[in-house]
């Protein structure tokens, strides 16, 4: 799914510039929740709603009283000609809400408002009233809120309302949750331990691949834990949370199917057909889980990407149909066609936005990660379940 161009009534404007001040200094007068637990991320498309959702769900069926808000709305979408985020939507629906999107989402963080914000016409000390406003209102009568952070932990710099700043704003404990592929990826955790502060209760990991498993859990971990940074689980990688099925795919592309066996296959991630036949094979042998996509008249990278074992499907743009002894071979090996009228940088872009976005926001996803997380995080701990 794409992000559309918000409204201009997605954000109050003034005229006047304004000094920016920092959250960090801000002692606000806030009848807190008993617990606040803010749920960052290193990198957008973490798992971080799933997570945030999952573990508000454990608290309420462990009989408490829980909140949740998104300060910044990061993953916006158009919705009858104003621009909000997915998450709270699905928020109130699976905790049962009883919240005012405004509440749930104070500030919708779109490129309308940060245009703004850069002119000076955004006012830090009227945003952070704002969300200190709609924070006393949720937490009104709850016994845990839930805060879940924007995208990346660092966006909201240019308002002083980054992840730190809300941390700080509301005392919220802040879980961290991280990728992880290669041993280099510890300096990301560290930087951002560094702007939590002790505010840093831990970290999880999440939808970490196999390969990667054992040298995290033998070498990472230890070092972050000697370091003063609790890791509270190792979440591994489950094709059903990282990628979407060939059918959900075309979908959200509005692609017209050619062939439809194997809709069913998972697509993990994208690779180009811009290279020769031969090239192209052996590049699409050494990928897994991964659609193509290339021009409707690139007879050889069809042939080459239906001939190698870990391309799920074909998208071919352009609106060209291909010759029948292509259809005949993808039928036979059971690899889907799809058919799209844009053009490949087009069609590429709008790939990734379904695969980054789409995945993660159902109810079926956070019942996964309910179970992911009592089997591999310790959720008693992240709770304070043991105090």
């Amino acid at each position: 799914m794409t992000d559309t161009e918000p409204t201009e009534t997605d954000t109050e404007t003034t005229d006047t510039d304004t000094e920016h001040s920092s959250t960090a200094d801000a002692d606000p007068d806030t009848d807190a929740a008993a617990d606040t637990i803010l749920v960052s991320s290193l990198e957008a498309s973490t798992g971080k709603t799933a997570i945030t959702l999952a573990l508000a769900r454990i608290a309420q069926e462990n009989g408490e009283r829980v909140g949740y808000m998104k300060p910044k709305g990061t993953s916006l979408q158009s919705n009858v000609g104003k621009t909000l985020d997915e998450d709270p939507l699905l928020a109130r629906e699976l905790l049962d809400l009883e919240a005012e999107m405004h509440d749930l989402e104070p500030i919708v963080y779109s490129p309308t408002f940060i245009e703004q914000a850069i002119r000076g016409r955004e006012d830090p000390t009227e945003l952070r009233a704002r969300v200190t406003e709609a924070f006393e209102t949720l937490a009104d009568g709850t016994d845990r809120m839930f805060l879940e952070g924007g995208g990346e932990y660092d966006i909201g710099g240019i308002v002083s309302l980054t992840d730190a700043d809300i941390a700080a704003l509301f005392d919220a404990r802040v879980v961290l949750v991280a990728p992880y592929s290669r041993a280099g990826d510890a300096d990301k955790v560290l930087a951002a331990a560094e702007s939590f502060g002790d505010r840093l209760a831990g970290v999880i990991f999440n939808d970490v691949a196999d390969a990667a498993y054992d040298t995290l859990e033998t070498d990472v971990v230890p070092f972050l834990e000697g370091q003063g940074i609790p890791v509270f689980g190792v979440v591994p990688r489950e094709q059903v949370l990282s990628g979407v099925t060939v059918g959900e795919l075309a979908e959200e592309l509005g692609a017209s199917m050619l062939v439809d066996a194997g809709a069913d296959a998972y697509v993990e991630r994208f690779t180009v057909g811009a290279m020769g036949g031969d090239s192209a094979l052996r590049h699409f042998r050494r990928t897994k889980d991964a659609a193509v996509i290339t021009g409707g008249d690139r007879a050889e990278i069809h042939r080459a990407a239906l001939e190698a074992p870990g391309i799920r499907c074909l998208i071919l743009t352009g609106g060209h149909r291909p010759s029948g002894a292509i259809i005949g071979q993808a039928t036979e090996s059971e690899t889907p066609i799809l058919t799209v009228q844009t053009d490949t940088l087009t069609t590429v872009e709008r790939a990734e936005d379904v695969v980054h976005s789409g995945r993660t926001r159902n109810v079926e996803t956070v019942d996964r990660m309910e179970q992911l997380l009592a089997d591999h995080a310790a959720v008693d701990s992240i709770l304070n379940v043991d105090d």
